[in-house]
């Protein structure tokens, strides 16, 4: 699983240099909802693959373009507001 994350994150590397900011958040959103299973399990001794998609610094670089512009957008959204 380990390997296999970052490659799904570089074959899917366009959509998230366009749309990264809003997937990223409502992929947030679903693995930390109230009845999703635990990310990591230490009794078990068990890490799930989201742990792996959300600690991934790949994806954090390709979500950062959006995510600039989000910001920027909402800064601007409030000084003409």
């Amino acid at each position: 699983m380990r390997v296999l994350v970052p490659v799904a994150i570089l074959i899917s590397s366009p959509v998230l240099l366009m749309a990264g900011a809003p997937i990223r958040r409502r992929y947030l959103r679903y693995v930390y909802r109230d009845e999703a299973p635990q990310i990591l399990e230490k009794e078990r001794g068990r890490v799930s693959v989201h742990y792996f998609v959300i600690t991934s610094r790949l994806l954090k670089w390709f979500c950062r373009p959006t995510e600039s512009l989000a910001r920027l957008a909402s800064r601007r959204g409030q000084m003409s507001g």
